[in-house]
């Protein structure tokens, strides 16, 4: 949090105010991007205090025209009830009492106006970060559908949503946390839906962050609010970096988490399948819709189970049923253990994926030609690999890249890594150890308190079948159960 400061109240002295910004900001000898302008208004000193590269010229040239033409008469008595409400022509400015807290607010891009013998100062709120245009996700890319995404800047990202849902009842809570950064966190949530324990929750775990520093942004909020799953592959929050998605939550009662300098929002709290949805199925028709889900699903699994699957029946022919009799190398053929081939594999996709996001985009493509055919190809030729091998492992790149959720593929990879080696050292109990310790880990994982497996566990056979069949809109009338929302009938009028 970013409390627990001195109070510092404004002093009546002009002078004493402008020395205590100069030792605490070190104004034009070690920071020459804060600027501090001593101004007369209406006869009566005064100081701007503002960040370079912060506020917007236009405004804040015109609010100086306005307030250094004012006359004495014009200003006396009460200076600032007139400069608040008749004389700067800008709707965003509020009164400030605490020095050290205007301090903190000219750092986030607010203008410091300080007049001599008042003991409040005015924040003039015309910061304009540097900012990006909104653009479509790489990651969440649509064939059909709007092109916009979150960017870097909190009021532009709220906006986005703020568009897509005019409920009244939409809420949105700005907080501050780490003592340093004074990072803005806002939380958003539709109030007559989502449960306001959940609300609480959330609320509860941000302000509770005791930290000097979040400038990994989204990331290290997470690990804070997420305490006591630090080493659970599974993601206990859901990222997205389009407007629709958040807001599609935001209507079934979650709760969304926006970090200020973060392109991403989380949702919480989610579920393990919620981590399976894509917006590409909302944007077809329900047979297509489901037909594009049955594949993502199967792709999914794919990732993780199909090696160490085939690696079993291989190792141990004899669980082959006959008419599959011809699939894989006799265990006697092999120079190199095939779980050791899966592992230095496994590492190599990897490294190529790495790679490539290092690599300038022309040359990406490149990139993964050279891995896939010269590295791959002469590594089945000197006899490194088995050729099934590089085939399962492409199956598994397959199925890695249509995992909607980032998060949930790096997990999938980590899991697949860990049944590459028990099936490869202990065969059958291995694989049957494997599966058991990924189940146990996946029904005692919970997200901020709400079942992670949920509709398999509490079991819920109509919202389980909602995950394999794209239902069409106007059935889907009942918000998440789990989620125990205020208004759970979405048809109600």
């Amino acid at each position: 949090m970013a409390g627990n400061e001195v109070k510092t109240e404004i002093s009546k002295k002009l002078s004493e105010n402008i020395q205590y910004l100069n030792e605490r900001l070190a104004i034009g000898e070690k920071n020459f991007d804060i600027i501090l302008k001593e101004i007369v208004i209406g006869g009566k000193k005064a100081a701007l205090l503002f960040i370079d590269g912060f506020t917007s010229n236009d405004i804040s040239t015109l609010i100086l025209q306005t307030i250094l033409s004012v006359r004495r008469e014009d200003i006396f008595p009460g200076i600032l009830d007139k400069l608040l409400h008749h004389l700067i022509p800008y709707v965003e400015v509020t009164p400030i009492n605490d020095l050290e807290e205007a301090i903190r607010e000219t750092l986030a891009g607010p203008m410091l106006l300080l007049v001599y013998g008042e003991r409040q100062g005015l924040l003039i709120d015309i910061r304009q970060y540097p900012a990006r245009s909104p653009q479509e996700p790489d990651i969440e890319r649509i064939t059909r559908g709007s092109r916009d995404g979150f960017v870097e800047t909190l009021v532009f990202n709220i906006s986005l949503i703020r568009r897509r849902i005019r409920d009244p009842k939409l809420r949105v809570e700005a907080i501050k946390a780490g003592r340093r950064s004074v990072t803005d966190v806002a939380i958003m949530y539709i109030e007559d839906i989502a449960h306001p324990g959940i609300v609480e929750n959330v609320r509860s775990r941000i302000k509770n962050i005791q930290v000097d520093a979040l400038p990994m942004a989204e990331k290290s909020v997470e690990e804070f609010i997420t305490a006591g799953s630090h080493w659970n592959p599974f993601p206990a929050v859901r990222y997205t970096e389009r407007p629709d998605v958040a807001a599609t939550h935001l209507i079934e009662g979650h709760v969304v988490i926006i970090i200020d300098t973060s392109p991403s929002v989380m949702i919480a709290p989610v579920t393990f399948f919620h981590h399976l949805q894509h917006a590409e199925e909302s944007r077809q028709n329900p047979i297509s819709g489901t037909y594009v889900r049955w594949v993502r699903l199967i792709g999914i699994f794919i990732s993780f189970v199909i090696i160490p699957l085939w690696m079993l029946l291989v190792l141990e022919p004899q669980y082959l049923p006959e008419p599959l009799a011809f699939i894989g190398p006799k265990e006697k053929e092999l120079s190199i253990p095939l779980f050791v081939q899966f592992i230095i594999a496994h590492f190599g996709l990897d490294l190529v994926r790495m790679a490539s996001i290092h690599t300038p985009s022309p040359f990406a493509t490149a990139l993964g030609l050279v891995g896939a055919l010269l590295i791959g190809q002469i590594a089945v030729e000197v006899g490194f690999f088995l050729p099934e091998v590089l085939l399962y492992t492409g199956l598994v790149a397959l199925g890695v890249f249509s995992t909607p959720s980032y998060e949930l593929s790096m997990a999938n990879r980590v899991i697949l890594l860990v049944m590459i080696v028990l099936t490869g050292v202990f065969r059958l109990p291995g694989f049957l150890g494997g599966i058991a310790l990924i189940l146990l880990r996946l029904f005692t994982t919970r997200s901020f308190g709400f079942p992670y497996m949920w509709p398999l566990y509490p079991f819920n056979l109509k919202a389980l079948l909602s995950i394999f069949v794209r239902r069409p809109i106007p059935l889907e009338q009942a918000r998440p159960s789990y989620l125990r929302t205020r208004d759970a009938d979405r048809a109600k009028s």
